[in-house]
């Protein structure tokens, strides 16, 4: 569901990946989040604090497949409302919670959580807003909880790659040397436990059939061929990043607060 005034010109790119129907929106795909999952190794009963929710599929698929008990934290007041009949339809009210709120104010959250989610939320923002976001989530993990992460990795030409991607996906996209990613997290007091790295697949066809299975990808690759706008977007992306596929990346990481 979008909206109709949306203007796909100038939305954010993971706007228009959605709109044309594209669900996974991560970096490195399904198969690095399942990299998270492995080494949260979750528990029954587990908490979960997942920012920036969306319409709650995540959340929605972490409570059925762990039964963990999720809230998923999320702006934008329409996605919420979608969000919460989602997980009214999947029959999980009990263990999934969608609520309005700003991932830079956490504070606000009344409690803490065994593990906090994101995926790529962390590269779209500044460093001084990454230090921020970082200092929020380590104050709503419990002593000993875990920070389960995936976002975009540079290796070199940092600049370059920061000014292309803003311009392509419309959002200060700002992603981070592997070791200076790992000093974010330190400087927030997470130790870094586990991370990898690996390339970026977001819009390589075949990630994309893993990713979203044939039906979507055929329903995918047609509003793309069949929607200028859209088409213009999704290309200009691709090109981008095949132009830096040598210096840029995904990284996940597993960090723990530690146990004080």
């Amino acid at each position: 569901m979008t909206r109709t005034t949306l203007d796909l010109t100038t939305a954010p790119s993971h706007v228009v990946l959605a709109a044309a129907g594209k669900t996974v929106l991560r970096p490195g795909g399904r198969a690095a989040t399942e990299q998270l999952f492995q080494w949260a190794n979750f528990k029954p009963g587990n908490t979960v604090l997942e920012l920036a929710s969306g319409l709650g599929n995540s959340a929605i698929d972490l409570a059925k497949r762990y039964t963990v008990e999720v809230v998923g934290i999320e702006k934008d007041e329409e996605r919420v409302k979608i969000a919460q009949s989602n997980v009214h339809a999947a029959g999980l009210p009990l263990q999934v919670q969608i609520v309005t709120g700003d991932i830079f104010h956490l504070e606000a959250m009344p409690q803490q959580f065994d593990y906090v989610f994101a995926e790529a939320i962390l590269t779209m923002q500044s460093p001084s807003a990454k230090a921020k976001i970082l200092a929020g989530i380590y104050d709503r993990l419990k002593p000993g909880g875990i920070f389960l992460s995936h976002e975009m990795v540079a290796r070199d030409r940092l600049m370059q790659i920061h000014q292309d991607l803003s311009r392509v996906t419309r959002v200060n996209a700002t992603p981070l040397p592997e070791l200076e990613w790992i000093d974010a997290f330190s400087q927030a007091g997470l130790t870094v436990i586990h991370h990898q790295t690996g390339e970026v697949g977001l819009l390589n066809p075949l990630q994309i059939l893993r990713d979203e299975g044939l039906a979507n990808t055929i329903q995918f690759f047609w509003t793309v061929l069949t929607q200028p706008v859209v088409r213009d977007r999704v290309l200009t992306m691709r090109q981008v990043f095949n132009q830096h596929r040598q210096d840029l990346g995904y990284i996940t990481l597993c960090a723990m607060r530690p146990i004080q």
